[in-house]
């Protein structure tokens, strides 16, 4: 049962930014893979591999990813499900309010536009955060330690990264996106003391 939900939640997933990628790319412009930095870029590529990879081979036979199970009740997976169905629609949300902007380096596109609507209002990198989401859902689903360690170093390279990219967006926006930072949060969305005190 949690297998069907999970390979439910995968191919949605898929198809959702597999679309609006497919896109983003057919604008025509070809983004340098080079500013990521080798160690980081290589890193990244091969720990996403891994967890797309643990995950696909989940959905095809559970059997073969057997090695890594653990114990989990079942409450834990149907959380994984309940995740997993919140992260569909937010991935809609980001990618339809992102649009042609999106890119999978640190790089901008010369005609890149700062989006502030949708997620983006609160979180400038809700894509990491749903992801993140996303395979977590899928770790417990599949109760699965190893989908879950590859989610969290997956998650730490890409927090490495962030600065960078941050940096190239200072750039490209100037105070714009330096104002912007200060209402937002990186990856969740910012509490702010004054409406706490309400």
């Amino acid at each position: 049962m949690f297998r069907i939900f999970a390979i439910a939640i995968f191919v949605a997933g898929l198809l959702i930014g597999g679309y609006y990628r497919y896109q983003a790319e057919k604008a025509g412009e070809k983004i340098s893979w080079n500013e990521e930095g080798a160690i980081v870029m290589i890193l990244l590529r091969f720990f996403g591999l891994l967890g797309w990879g643990s995950v696909i081979v989940y959905l095809v036979n559970p059997e073969w990813m057997k090695w890594a199970e653990m114990p989990l009740p079942a409450v834990a997976r149907w959380i994984g499900v309940i995740t997993g169905v919140i992260a569909v629609p937010l991935l809609y949300w980001l990618f339809k309010s992102i649009g042609k902007n999106i890119t999978q380096t640190v790089k901008t596109r010369k005609e890149h536009k700062l989006v502030t609507k949708g997620p983006y209002r609160w979180v400038r990198h809700p894509l990491y955060s749903v992801g993140t989401l996303l395979f977590t859902s899928f770790a417990l689903m599949a109760s699965n330690w190893f989908i879950g360690l590859t989610t969290l170093i997956g998650l730490v390279m890409l927090m490495v990264r962030l600065p960078k990219e941050e940096k190239n967006l200072v750039e490209k926006f100037g105070e714009e996106y330096k104002e912007y930072m200060k209402r937002t949060g990186r990856l969740i969305p910012r509490i702010r003391a004054n409406s706490l005190a309400k």
